[in-house]
């Protein structure tokens, strides 16, 4: 059997790891395989020789007639063949990816992504010159090919990558950017390997269109990606700024140290898009620790309204009793938002001092109840009851100087 490919990591040479990779590799020849056609209706036996050119053609018999099938079925259904018949169909492949013919060149494209699961030896090579075609239909069919085989084969793809993400040309340029998002999907190390080289990039279109990619690397990229978001952060490109940015609020979720530290590299970012991502990432932060604390005094004092909007809403959560006060009338004085004076006023007051009579109530413990009986219910009740809740003894009686009928009225 074929050996099976292992992605590894150019740099280390150590295998590139995915969870999902098993998955996708068996589903690999259902997926991968040439849009459905005739050529599915080949056996086995009649493949290599029509796709190797001994045969010119094979007529398959169907409810229907017959279909005469060529040279291009054939090659559409090499992923086919039989396990001692890999070693010659590789070869026929290899073959039709350098024919003199634009239609059997894409033939061979359309099967390169299925057959490339059983042997991938220059292969990939190919696909490189197909990139480079003369005719543009087959570059077209290439830069497909190479959108389907960069997330199972990103060792293989790695050198064609690094070249379509910095062709002058926009179609090649565009699909090799969608090629590393898709790629970096499955492996985040591939994202990570290609980001690191594209935000060193003098050319301002590399670095925005690497940045938007952060996103993908964020929650499984690790320690290299969030140097790079940290590195992105502090790019010259506004735009590139914005995309990092954006990761902040996913980080915060699976990683809020390093959040909060990004997060507090950028709080004074002029930006409004980028303040917003930050906003958005610090509401998610540990409110208990004193960095983040340290962090939303700051902000409540800041020169931008929206920034101090958020953070004021924070002080409730990070701070109470005094020391809340304290701060919010020292925010007070500083502040011109008249919104956020109503709410600093508000914060600075002590009710049980200077609130209304409702609000200083509100800290007493209520009155006990007390159940006074009417003096014509007590007629009503049992002469014959041993005692009741507002019988008197007779010793009380006595000591009241009135008749004892004539007591309670």
């Amino acid at each position: 059997m074929a050996r099976e490919y292992i992605a590894r990591d150019p740099r280390t040479g150590r295998q590139i790891r995915s969870s999902r990779r098993g998955k996708a590799v068996k589903e690999g020849f259902r997926t991968l395989s040439p849009n459905p056609g005739p050529w599915e209706s080949l056996g086995p036996s009649d493949i290599i020789p029509l796709a190797s050119g001994q045969v010119s053609k094979v007529e398959i018999p169907t409810i229907e007639g017959k279909w005469t099938l060529g040279r291009i079925d054939a090659i559409k259904a090499l992923h086919k063949v039989l396990e001692e018949e890999v070693e010659q169909a590789h070869a026929a492949l290899i073959e039709a990816l350098d024919d003199d013919y634009p239609d059997v060149r894409i033939a061979g494209l359309k099967s390169l992504p299925s057959f490339a699961l059983r042997r991938q030896d220059t292969l990939f090579q190919c696909l490189s010159d197909r990139l480079q075609d003369e005719v543009e239909a087959v570059r077209e069919e290439a830069r497909t090919c190479l959108k389907r085989v960069s997330p199972l084969f990103p060792s293989g793809c790695e050198g064609i990558l690094r070249r379509e993400l910095r062709d002058d040309r926009r179609e090649h340029r565009d699909n090799a950017f969608d090629s590393l998002q898709q790629a970096s999907r499955e492996w985040p190390e591939v994202g990570c390997l290609h980001l690191d080289e594209l935000i060193r990039e003098e050319e301002a279109d590399l670095r925005i269109r690497g940045s938007k990619i952060l996103r993908t690397i964020t929650t499984k990229g690790g320690a290299e990606a969030w140097d790079l978001i940290g590195w992105s952060l502090q790019d010259e490109e506004v735009r590139v700024r914005r995309n990092a940015a954006r990761t902040l609020p996913a980080l915060a979720d699976v990683e809020p140290r390093i959040a909060t530290v990004l997060v507090e590299a950028s709080i004074e970012e002029r930006d409004r898009s980028i303040r917003d991502s930050v906003i958005r990432a610090l509401k998610k932060l540990d409110m208990q620790s004193p960095r983040v604390v340290q962090m939303i005094i700051r902000g409540a004092g800041d020169d931008d309204v929206e920034t101090r909007k958020a953070c004021i809403g924070q002080l409730v959560i990070i701070m109470t009793g005094q020391e809340l006060r304290e701060t919010a009338a020292n925010l007070l004085r500083s502040e011109s938002d008249p919104g956020l004076r109503k709410r600093l006023a508000a914060l600075s007051v002590d009710p049980d001092f200077e609130g209304t009579e409702e609000e200083k109530n509100k800290a007493l413990a209520p009155l006990d109840k007390v159940v006074v009986l009417l003096p014509e219910l007590e007629e009503d009740l049992p002469r014959n009851s041993e005692s009741g809740p507002n019988d008197l003894r007779e010793d009380d009686k006595r000591d009241s100087g009135r008749p004892p009928n004539e007591v309670g009225r």
